[in-house]
């Protein structure tokens, strides 16, 4: 009996020292761009007040973006990096479990920032993001955008998102196109409100960005990441 203790012990160990590397190799931290794109689009919307919880939060990074806008910092990761700030309250989680250390309904706004591509099932962590914000309260999720000119040529070249290149794996592990989205929040009982673009992308073959007044005319083509804002419209 010990031993089989024992046993599962060391194989928890594995399994968080395997979550825990996976975790790192993001860097915790997201393209300035992308929470830009956050921060106007809980502006467009009039969104502000009370608590933010940020799935996935990294070293916090979301949170020196909108900070002004709330009252209360909850992040939640595997990992916990030295630049998560101080005034946040950190909580460890494993996000493809189905439980995490957070009340249901607790939350006016939750953000998912480039978080959602890592995990194995999409559709549930969708439904956990509507399970812990508020009815009428606010989900926001963003992901890289499949649906890019950069994106697609890689998929006909490739045969790989150019997210989801090999190199990537394990830890872009879902590639979703906008429609999954708004498919997944509504299933789990959310209004979409807007689906943005970080109106910065790369040009295929070159190290550089295309200008920001170009890709605002084509911000689905021109766009490395996509964003879907909705509301909570039921209990």
């Amino acid at each position: 009996m010990e031993q089989a203790t024992s046993s599962l012990a060391a194989a928890s160990v594995v399994v968080d020292q395997a979550l825990d590397a996976r975790a790192r190799k993001s860097l915790g931290a997201s393209n300035a761009a992308i929470y830009r794109m956050v921060a106007d689009a809980l502006e467009r919307h009039h969104v502000r007040g009370g608590t933010l919880i940020d799935v996935g939060c990294g070293g916090g990074n979301l949170w020196r973006a909108v900070s002004s806008r709330f009252s209360r910092y909850v992040g939640l990761d595997a990992v916990r990096y030295e630049t998560f700030p101080c005034e946040g309250q950190f909580r460890g989680v494993d996000l493809d479990r189905e439980q995490w250390p957070i009340e249901l309904s607790s939350a006016d706004v939750v953000a998912a920032v480039e978080t959602i591509e890592h995990l194995a099932n999409p559709w549930a962590f969708m439904r956990q993001l509507a399970a812990i914000v508020k009815p009428g309260g606010a989900v926001v999720v963003t992901t890289p955008n499949q649906l890019s000119v950069l994106s697609l040529l890689s998929l006909v070249i490739k045969q790989r998102f150019v997210a989801f290149q090999d190199s990537h794996f394990p830890t872009h592990r879902t590639a979703l196109l906008e429609s999954d989205l708004c498919r997944a929040a509504r299933e789990s009982g959310l209004d979409p409100l807007e689906v943005g673009y970080s109106r910065c992308g790369r040009a295929p073959l070159t190290p550089w960005h295309y200008p920001t007044t170009l890709a605002s005319l084509w911000p689905r083509a021109l766009s490395d990441n996509v964003m879907i804002i909705a509301r909570k419209i039921h209990a």
